[in-house]
């Protein structure tokens, strides 16, 4: 199977949060939480002082490091580095768009989504041809 992306194993892997902060509380309470030796974090709260560029940095960090596997986001703060979700193309860690308390999930955003109806829609094109 050429072409197809190789997905690193190891014993564990963190899941990361980009959130408000109710969405992040609730996900460390649950034990999602992780600080590293040098006081580094698998998480994000984003509230109105947090600044775009923090958030791409934190997006782009996340989606950098080997311990991670899946990155949570909630819907309105991807659609704030749109371009940046839209654009990563890597199977892992995996980028999943949830919704948060004060704003409702629009699968009209949700990039996996999309890309799910994309591939859907090509299959069953494909499949009519044969």
């Amino acid at each position: 199977m050429a072409g197809r992306a190789q997905i690193p194993t190891r014993n564990s892997a963190l899941i990361a949060m980009i959130a408000d902060e109710d969405t992040v509380t609730g996900f460390l309470l649950a034990g999602v939480g992780n600080v590293d030796i040098r006081r580094k974090t698998n998480y994000l709260i984003v509230d109105n002082k947090t600044t775009v560029k923090q958030i791409e940095d934190t997006f782009k960090e996340f989606t950098n490091r080997d311990d991670i596997a899946i990155v949570l986001i909630s819907q309105y703060v991807a659609n704030m580095i749109r371009f940046l979700v839209d654009s990563y193309n890597k199977p892992v860690p995996a980028i999943l768009e949830i919704p948060s308390k004060d704003h409702p999930y629009d699968p009209a955003h949700d990039s996996v989504l999309s890309r799910v109806k994309y591939l859907f829609s090509t299959e069953s094109v494909a499949s009519d041809r044969r």
